[in-house]
C-alpha cells in the first residue's frame, strides 16, 4: 500500500507470520521532471544504479507471510542504504570537506554523485538545502516506516528479520577467481544477523543450486549496520543478486526467463517467510497479539 504523495511502498500479508520483512530500497523508477532535467545524463544510463525489478522478485512475499517494502524513488536520487549524514562534499555546497568514509569519496553518499562507471548524475553541485529537501521528502518517510516495522515486529514475534535485497552488475564481480558466485549474503561478518539466521537464508538460496558467497565483497551497508542487533533479536541480511540472472544489463528488461527466475527465488521467500528466531524456517507459528 502507498499512502498519497508518499515514496513508500508497504504491502502486508494478510497475516503476518513470524516478523519477517523482505525490502529492495533500491528498485524506485519514478523520474521527477526536476531531477531529469537538471541532469548531465539521459534516463538509460541514469538507470543503471537501479536494483531495477527487485521489488516485482519480493512481491509474492506477502502470499506467504512477510511484509513487503520498497520504495518509488530512485537511488540516484537518494540513496535510502546510506546515513542521512553521509554527504558527498563535492556535490553539495556547505558541508564539511572531509567526506565520512569511503562510500561518499567514491560519489556514493545519500546523494550520489556518479552512477555506474563513475558517470557524473549531476550538471552542477546544489546546496545544504535542496540535499535536505530530497533527505526530508524521501529518505526519513522511508527509514520512519522501516523503524516502526522493526518494532511492532519485536512487539508481536520477539524478533524481526530484514532480508534487505539488491542486485550487483553481473562484471561487479570479474575479479573474483574460481566459481563466480550468484547471490551475495552480508551480515557484516555476523554483526547485523545471528549465524543460525544467516545459515537458514544460505540454504534457502543454495537449494535452488545458486552458489552464495558471503560478505565478500558486500558484506552489508547502512541499513544493516543501522538496523542489525543480533543480541536484541533484531538481525538484517542483505543479499546480492547478479543482475545477469533475470534481466539484460544495457537495456534494463527483464530476460524471457525472468518469470522462471522469479518463481525460483518465490521458493526461497515462500521457505524464509515464517523464519523463526531460531534459524527454522516454515513453522507458521503463532504470533502474540
Amino acid at each position: 500500500m502507498k499512502a498519497a504523495n508518499s515514496p513508500v511502498v508497504l504491502t502486508r500479508p494478510v497475516h503476518w507470520a513470524s516478523g519477517v520483512i523482505f525490502a529492495s530500497p533500491h528498485s524506485g523508477r519514478h523520474y521527477p521532471d526536476w531531477f531529469t532535467e537538471n541532469s548531465s545524463l539521459p534516463l538509460e544510463l541514469l538507470r543503471s544504479s537501479e536494483d531495477a525489478f527487485v521489488d516485482r522478485l519480493i512481491e509474492c512475499a506477502t502470499r506467504h507471510g512477510a511484509l513487503t517494502l520498497s520504495t518509488t524513488i530512485p537511488r540516484c536520487v537518494v540513496d535510502l542504504n546510506r546515513g542521512a549524514d553521509e554527504i558527498d562534499p563535492l556535490i553539495v555546497r556547505g558541508v564539511p570537506r572531509h567526506p565520512l568514509n569511503q562510500r561518499t569519496l567514491a560519489g556514493l553518499g545519500v546523494i550520489p554523485r556518479v552512477v555506474a562507471h563513475g558517470r557524473q548524475i549531476h550538471r552542477e553541485s546544489m546546496d545544504r538545502a535542496e540535499a535536505e529537501r530530497r533527505i526530508n521528502a524521501y529518505w526519513r518517510p522511508y527509514h520512519q516506516t522501516l523503524n516502526a516495522l522493526i518494532s511492532e515486529a519485536r512487539t508481536r514475534f520477539g524478533q524481526a528479520v530484514l532480508i534487505d535485497m539488491h542486485s550487483m552488475p553481473h562484471d561487479a564481480l570479474t575479479h573474483l577467481g574460481g566459481a563466480r558466485p550468484d547471490m551475495v549474503l552480508g551480515n557484516r561478518h555476523g554483526l547485523s544477523a545471528a549465524a543460525r539466521i544467516s545459515d537458514a537464508v544460505a540454504d534457502a538460496l543454495q537449494s535452488e543450486g545458486w552458489r552464495v558467497r558471503r560478505n565478500s565483497p558486500f558484506s552489508g551497508a547502512y541499513i544493516c549496520s543501522a538496523y542489525g542487533r543480533p543480541s536484541q533479536n533484531i538481525h538484517v541480511l542483505q543479499v546480492e543478486i547478479d543482475r545477469s540472472l533475470y534481466m539484460d544489463e544495457t537495456r534494463i528488461a527483464p530476460l524471457p526467463d525472468f518469470d522462471r527466475f522469479a518463481d525460483k527465488l518465490g521458493r526461497v521467500i515462500k521457505r524464509l517467510a515464517t523464519l523463526d528466531s531460531d534459524g527454522s524456517a516454515g513453522c507458521n507459528r503463532i504470533a502474540a497479539e
